[in-house]
């Protein structure tokens, strides 16, 4: 893994960022904290590192991107944690967001179908010491054998809600999907009623990547 520098610069950049994403709506002072705590530079290949902390997607391999700052703190504002909080997410990509739900205390499961992101994403994890649960295998499917969740966070855009998903998040327990078959998402917050019944809000529209099946027979 590269050497990983935390310079004043980028710690400057960070708090012009975090001023930005609470003009932009976000209000959680746990969640700007977060985001001031984990270097997004570390995530990105070297070439993009100036770019780091302007409010951008980047490439991180296998045809994935690191989502917009925004996104991210967008996603985990509306998945409204608890320090404690068994949480699942579905795309763990380069690993940002699960250092994000790490640093606010919570106990991460996250799936990867790409093993290339999933060997990656571990070595930056393991650097901050955070012991999320890594998997590589299929994100429909989720994590049944840790299963019931607090709350489930999608980061990748499903064509309609994964009823294995609906199994695993307890009652009272939140999701985070985004949903849609095109090139466009609407963000969802799911709250589970009871095992037969949820409520649902839409939250506007966003770009992912899409949420794909993958046949592998690796989750523990």
């Amino acid at each position: 893994m590269k050497h990983l520098i935390d310079t004043y610069k980028h710690k400057g950049k960070r708090k012009i960022l975090i001023s930005e994403l609470a003009e932009m709506g976000i209000s959680n002072q746990q969640i700007l904290e977060a985001f001031y705590a984990i270097p997004r530079h570390y995530f990105l290949d070297l070439v993009f590192e100036d770019q780091a902390y302007s409010n951008m997607a980047f490439q991180i391999g296998a045809g994935q991107t690191i989502s917009h700052p925004f996104t991210v703190a967008f996603q985990t504002e509306l998945l409204d944690v608890k320090k404690g909080d068994k949480v699942l997410e579905i795309g763990t990509g380069s690993g940002f967001q699960t250092c994000i739900l790490c640093q606010l205390g919570t106990k991460v499961f996250s799936v990867e179908r790409h093993l290339s992101l999933h060997q990656k994403s571990k070595k930056i994890i393991e650097f901050f010491n955070f012991n999320a649960k890594l998997f590589f295998g299929d994100g429909y499917q989720g994590s049944p054998s840790y299963a019931p969740f607090d709350r489930i966070l999608v980061t990748c855009g499903a064509p309609e809600i994964p009823n294995e998903l609906l199994k695993q998040l307890k009652v009272g327990g939140i999701m985070v999907i985004p949903v849609g078959e095109g090139a466009e998402q609407k963000m969802l917050k799911i709250v589970k009623i009871n095992d037969g019944e949820v409520s649902l809000k839409e939250y506007g529209t966003f770009k992912f990547v899409p949420m794909l099946e993958h046949k592998v027979n690796s989750q523990k």
